[in-house]
């Protein structure tokens, strides 16, 4: 039966602290690189949502132990060659796009074929734009429809260094193309657009060969072939994407305030902290520090009575893509014409992520313009509502889902917002933590 969520009532003022899940994308990297490791890695506070644990399952698959107590993760890592690849292996995404693309640069040596499928959301998106690179290498591949999957990769085992620009600013895709990297003998490089740098920032804490130059625009990254990888034990932090909710949860309520501890706040996921700051949302970074190469502090926001509208500089797009819908939610109670660019990425996301942005906003009486990248947002500082509001058929997209709910809190209305379980991809605990700020 599908899940459906009622909210009938905006949020009464709260003072409260709280902890979010752990990182998905770290936590996703960790159980890679544990997979690959010579040894047992352990993990704290690893964020237990459908994505991570298809990473969990992808490894077992080939060969790895994976051992969960009440506190930990352990995962029983075999060595860099240490895969056990058998005949006729599917793989299965499920709805991490992060997973699917990432674990095509791992395996792109294999000795036997590797078919490679998703849920619904999954399949339908872009899978071409990792295809093309790894072909370089050597491997093959047969895409559905030239482009989704279900997919097969036919691996190659005398990979070829490649010289490779990534123009999108995919952190999933430079990520794979360094992974197919390590297991290529003689040099890669990719002359990379600004986006996440997990992956580089855990090869450097774990001193493997990859040497990053930063440019303004871009960075310039050199891959050559690992031999080994020590185990790495971590306490992974919080979710920056998770923790948006709250912030623009707290920043359009009324007289509230809200520490969230032990945030990952890398400066290439920050972005939605620059453009909230910018439209008058109250933040502040506290006790920030370092740890196994990655920025961590404890996020301080209170309500903001004004907000300003925005012309949004398109250089913060990479750090804040997982987070437009919420500033759209913004900028619809802003004083002014908000604008947003260059936006054409959201559409590859787990649904068409721009166009849902604008029905949300039609559906709260929102005045927007919308093209194929971009969106004006006509805000009103009195926003309130009253009506009916339904939200389904999103392809399960969880922060569709999640944003409905942060706007049902925020604005009024009467909302009916199906398909509760999508959290489970991402977030699962969002549910509790919304129900502990209501007590």
């Amino acid at each position: 039966m599908t899940e459906v969520i009622i909210i009938k009532k905006k949020i009464k003022d709260f003072n409260k602290r709280v902890n979010i899940s752990g990182d998905k994308s770290l936590s996703i990297r960790w159980v890679l690189f544990a997979s690959l490791a010579s040894g047992v890695s352990k993990s704290k506070h690893l964020l237990m949502s459908e994505d991570v644990l298809a990473a969990i399952s992808v490894i077992k698959k080939l060969g790895i132990k994976v051992k969960f107590n009440k506190n930990f993760c352990e995962i029983y890592g075999k060595g860099v060659d240490g895969y056990k690849y058998k005949k006729n292996l599917t793989i299965n995404a499920e709805n991490s796009g992060t997973l699917g693309r990432l674990i095509l640069g791992l395996l792109i040596n294999t000795p036997y074929p590797v078919s490679l499928i998703g849920d619904k959301s999954l399949s339908k998106r872009d899978f071409k734009r990792i295809s093309d690179p790894l072909s370089v290498f050597g491997a093959s591949f047969k895409l559905t429809n030239n482009k989704n999957l279900p997919l097969k990769m036919f691996g190659c085992p005398k990979l070829k260094p490649i010289k490779y620009i990534e123009a999108r600013g995919s952190a999933q895709c430079k990520s794979s193309i360094i992974f197919a990297g390590m297991r290529t003998d003689g040099t890669t490089f990719i002359k990379a657009k600004k986006s996440r740098n997990h992956t580089e920032l855990l090869c450097k804490y774990l001193k493997l060969p990859i040497k990053v130059t930063e440019k303004q625009k871009y960075d310039m990254i050199e891959i050559k072939k690992i031999k080994k990888i020590n185990p790495i034990n971590y306490n992974i932090p919080s979710d920056l994407s998770s923790s948006s909710f709250f912030i623009v949860l707290t920043a359009l309520a009324e007289n509230s305030k809200l520490l969230i501890k032990n945030v990952n706040i890398n400066p290439s996921r920050t972005g939605v902290i620059n453009i909230l700051k910018r439209m008058g949302v109250k933040i502040i970074l506290k006790n920030q520090r370092y740890y196994k190469g990655e920025k961590n502090a404890d996020i301080f926001v209170k309500s903001s009575k004004k907000l300003k509208s925005i012309n949004c500089p398109t250089k913060f797009n990479s750090g804040a893509i997982d987070e437009f819908l919420l500033i759209f939610l913004v900028a619809a109670k802003a004083n002014g014409i908000s604008n947003f660019k260059n936006l054409a990425e959201l559409n590859q996301k787990e649904s068409p992520r721009l166009v849902w942005g604008s029905k949300i906003l039609n559906l709260l009486g929102v005045k927007n313009i919308i093209t194929k990248n971009s969106i004006k947002i006509f805000g009103n500082p009195n926003l309130n509502i009253s009506h009916k509001i339904t939200i389904k058929n999103y392809l399960k997209d969880h922060r569709v889902f999640m944003t409905s709910v942060i706007a049902a809190l925020s604005f009024g209305g009467n909302w009916k917002i199906h398909d509760k379980d999508s959290i489970n991809t991402s977030f699962p605990k969002f549910m509790n933590i919304i129900n502990e700020l209501q007590k």
